[in-house]
């Protein structure tokens, strides 16, 4: 329990119950997950600040949202929740099976891949282990792990912050994809690969520039010196194969996203050279405090699972990176 200001206790019901409220952004939506009726989590919220004697929460066209001294209290909370976690399993003991929530997020483009392998994987090696999965964009997942909303991800950027560590499981080269009869008007370069100068003067359909691939594509043109021709911005992979393959442009994207359309003769493909693009896949947790044994165990099974989905052709086009698992480490080598 937290002691405050003026004397009473506050303790680690209430500030879970705060947690679920500023996340869920109606007390209505908290009483429902909590399982606990509204007047009593309202009565809850109105005692901390009445013992604080500060306004934690308010009511705004988004929903409820923390004020600056909720935000404050917010971050303390989930920090303090983490940590009673930890210590429980402390005691509990290391060499109990791992239990309890872990909450993982994924860029669509990566859950789409990963999600159902992982789950399978989870819900055999520890069937104790509640794996709960959010899908967004990169920067919002991003965003979910700076907050405390997310215990892992995986991204394609690698995070810098200080309260966070990545690490580089698999890579994956960018390719050019192009429809399946030449486009009117257009000369292509001849060989099984382009060199990014002539790429960058095809007619281009990409993702948005607040788009981590865009971002990526427009940093290496910028690094060699050459603009990019875009014509069409769209966000969605399966939107932009569709309309490459209607003969509206030619488009980069990784040779995972469009392996069963060149399969069947609607795409064409060719690698991208000088320099080669490519993007990285990392699994990202927090290094400010230790991770419970059910993160552990799922951010180990993570990475083996990407592994795997290499190693079986199931992520065709990746390799993966040689020290991205440590196949001696306890949880992962449990079947």
């Amino acid at each position: 329990m937290v002691s405050t200001t003026r004397g009473r206790l506050m303790d680690l019901r209430q500030l879970r119950y705060f947690v679920a409220i500023v996340e869920q952004g109606s007390f209505s939506k908290a009483a429902a997950a909590l399982n606990i009726a509204q007047p009593a989590l309202s009565l809850h919220v109105r005692n901390m600040e009445a013992d604080l004697n500060v306004s934690l929460l308010f009511r705004s066209p988004q929903g409820v949202v923390a004020t600056e001294a909720g935000e404050i209290l917010l971050r303390n909370a989930r920090t303090i929740i983490d940590q009673f976690a930890v210590a429980e399993e402390e005691i509990r003991g290391f060499e109990m099976e791992p239990f309890g929530e872990v909450r993982l997020g994924l860029p669509g483009t990566i859950g789409q891949i990963l999600a159902v392998p992982l789950i399978m994987a989870a819900r055999k090696r520890f069937p104790k282990i509640k794996l709960r999965i959010a899908e967004a964009m990169s920067g919002f997942v991003l965003d979910w792990m700076r907050d405390g909303r997310v215990d892992l991800a995986v991204l394609y950027i690698p995070v810098n912050d200080r309260g966070l560590a990545s690490r580089c499981v698999l890579t994956e080269e960018l390719c050019l994809l192009g429809p399946a009869e030449p486009l009117p008007g257009i000369e292509m370069p001849t060989g099984t690969k382009l060199a990014y100068a002539d790429v960058a003067r095809l007619p281009l359909i990409l993702p948005s520039p607040n788009h981590g691939l865009r971002t990526l594509i427009e940093r290496e043109a910028g690094q060699s010196g050459l603009t990019i021709n875009t014509v069409l911005e769209v966000d969605s992979y399966s939107s932009i194969k569709e309309l490459v393959e209607e003969g509206l442009g030619y488009s980069i994207l990784p040779y995972n996203a469009i392996d069963r359309e060149v399969k069947e003769g609607r795409l064409i493909y060719r690698g991208i050279e000088a320099p080669v693009l490519k993007r990285d896949v990392h699994v990202v947790h927090t290094a400010v405090r230790p991770m419970t044994n059910a993160v552990s165990a799922i951010e180990q099974l993570c990475r083996a699972t990407l592994l795997s989905l290499v190693e079986t052709g199931r992520w065709n086009g990746a390799r993966a990176v040689v020290d991205a698992v440590d196949v001696t480490s306890a949880h992962a080598s449990k079947a």
